[in-house]
């Protein structure tokens, strides 16, 4: 695992205190930016330390959805919800890869090396 830099920890504390003030509601990046005073790369890197944090420490997880913006999980059933979405969208994500690109190279191409290691 990639090491945090103590600043990245930084901002993950003032990002946990921010979404502890706003909790139940959450708030959404450009809001979490404002209430931390932190620039969109600081609060991205931020963000990210936060995920490892709550899995370090037994946190409850850290969501995003459209309507709440970034907030901690508050009950299993919104965790279920939230990784069906999650694992939905990246399947569709990689049939498309599939059907859009790699099934046309494979048509066009079918003795190239890298057909070989796709059709395997």
């Amino acid at each position: 695992m990639r090491k945090r830099s103590p600043a990245a920890e930084r901002h993950a504390e003032l990002i946990r205190i921010a979404l502890m003030e706003a909790a139940p509601s959450g708030l959404p990046l450009k809001r979490l930016m404002g209430a931390c005073e932190l620039s969109q790369y600081q609060t991205r890197s931020g963000l990210t330390a936060m995920r490892y944090l709550c899995g370090e420490r037994g946190w409850p997880p850290l969501i995003w959805t459209r309507p709440d913006g970034y907030h901690f999980c508050a009950s299993e059933e919104e965790l279920e919800e939230w990784e069906r979405v999650w694992i939905s969208e990246k399947l569709t994500g990689f049939r498309r890869m599939i059907t859009g690109t790699l099934a046309p190279l494979l048509a066009l191409f079918p003795r190239s090396r890298w057909a070989n290691y796709l059709n395997m």
